[in-house]
Order: structure tokens, then sequence, then C-alpha cells
């Protein structure tokens, strides 16, 4: 039985460069490709693993997984070539071949495969950050060499071409830092106290606790409009979502409401004044 199993497995299938290519050899490269494959993945976890315990920022763990897959995927295939007894020179050419023909079909996929890894390496686009795209804002969930993965504010996954990132206009709004400013606009009725409706204004907005104090918060007499004293508070806050910016936007004008209210400040409303020439008659019926 033994004898038999050994003469299959020695048995050639056919020669290539001189070199006989068993039905053994051949049996061998799946067991290996699956072996080599999962002490890649264990290998990863590893590092990864570790990394995770001393690096905290996402996108250095993300590159070292990345250049892992790579060397591991060309050690992989040498190898395999090897127990094939393929020679490197003779595949060099057929697979020059092969790649000319598969680059002029594949040049989106080979576009957004090194865009991917200029935004890995250079990292305009980091994990985290918060992006805005053709109107459409989210946070940044994963870098991959294909795509970009992109959670949008209403909670839906997009899963934008990484070339589309580095050719198009792209609002990275915590490139540098979080630092983001907000504004609240409002209108009151001609004859207010300005002064007093600037301050009451400043107040509502440094009561808030997330509202940085540097810089700042500043409120500007902006305009005389045609029913209002139009004002305007600028204001800073640390946030790495567009909700953050609303949230506190939305407090600072339920404060504003409050303090003019028990000030006796009127919030402006569209009104019109009309002037009749001559007379009115009442016409009874």
């Amino acid at each position: 039985m033994l004898e038999k199993l050994e003469a299959i497995l020695n048995y050639t299938l056919l020669t290539f460069n001189e070199e006989p290519l068993t039905v053994g050899e051949v049996l061998i490269i799946p067991v290996w490709l699956a072996l080599s494959f999962w002490g890649v993945r264990l290998i990863i976890k590893a590092v990864t693993g570790a990394l995770s315990r001393r690096e905290k920022d996402p996108n250095i763990i993300q590159l070292i997984e990345r250049v892992i897959v790579v060397i591991a995927i060309a050690i992989v295939f040498m190898t395999t070539l090897s127990m094939l007894n393929v020679p490197i020179a003779a595949f060099a050419f057929l697979s020059g071949a092969i790649a000319i023909g598969f680059g002029f079909g594949a040049q989106n996929i080979i576009n957004n495969f090194i865009s991917g890894w200029i935004l890995i390496g250079e990292k305009p686009i980091r994990i985290g950050d918060f992006l805005e795209v053709e109107g459409v804002k989210g946070i940044v969930e994963e870098i991959n060499t294909r795509s970009t993965r992109i959670r949008r504010t209403d909670g839906v996954h997009l899963l934008i071409p990484n070339s589309k990132l580095l050719e198009n206009t792209v609002v990275n709004w915590t490139l540098r830092d979080r630092l983001v400013r907000g504004t609240v606009r409002i209108g009151v009725a001609y004859g207010s106290d300005c002064q007093q409706v600037s301050q009451l204004m400043l107040d509502a907005s440094k009561a808030q606790a997330n509202v940085l104090q540097t810089p700042e918060p500043a409120v500007f007499f902006q305009d005389f409009g045609d029913n209002a004293l139009i004002f305007e508070v600028f204001f800073w806050i640390n946030s790495t979502v567009d909700g953050g910016l609303r949230a506190v936007s939305s407090e600072i004008r339920y404060e504003i409401d409050r303090q003019f209210n028990q000030a006796g400040i009127v919030i402006a409303f569209p009104q019109r004044d009309i002037h009749v020439d001559g007379s009115l008659k009442l016409i009874r019926n």
C-alpha cells in the first residue's frame, strides 16, 4: 500500500527546465499555502496586539500590518516558485507580459492601490479623522489598499476609492488639531440695548462647558437689518464630529433665549409698516 502511494506521489506530471514535477510536489503546494497564510495571520495578530498595548496611533499599526502582509506574500510567492522548480528568470518574462496586459484592464485598481499606500504613508487622512467629501461628512474608520471606509454622521458607511481622496478636494476637519469654530446668529428688535445684547450673548457662550476660553468667544454687531439688529457670536470647541458643534450651538441658543426673556430683550421677527395716503371709508352692508 505504501509502495503504491509512494509511486503515485513520485509520478512525474511534466518536466520543466529539465526538472521533473511530481504529483507529490503539486499536492504539497496547497498545504504549504494554507499553512503559510495561517502563520502570517498569527504573526500579524501577535504584532498588532503587541503594538496596540504600546502604540496608540491606529495608523502606525495599520501601516506595519500592511508591510508585513506584502513581505509575507513575496516570501510565500518566491518559495512556491522554488518548490515548483520554476526559475525566477523564466517567470519574470512571463509575469512582465501578464502585467502589461493586466495593467491596461485594471488601471483603476492599480491607481487605487498605489493611492492607498500614499494615504497610509503620507497620512493626509488618518483613522479617526472627520472628513467632508463632496458635501458628505463622516469619520474615517479604515484605510484599505483599494478604498477608504467612512462612517457618515447618520451612521451609514461609505466606501470611497483611494484615488478620489487624492485627486479631489477633501476637507479634513481634524488634520492638525480638533479645533472647530461655531457661530450663533440672532436678530433683536430695534431699540434694544446693543451693549447689553452683546454681553448676554457672550455670557451665554462662556457658560457652556465645551466652549474653549482660548481662543475666547467674541460677539460682533454685524448689521442693521431690515427688521432687526444682527448680532453674531463666534466660539471654538474641541470636537471630532459635526454633531458636537450642533449640540453646543443649540445649548447656546437655549441660554440666549432664557437670558433675553429675563432682560426683556425682544428677538425680532419679520414685520412691515404700511402707510396709507388719503382717507379710509368704512362700508357697511
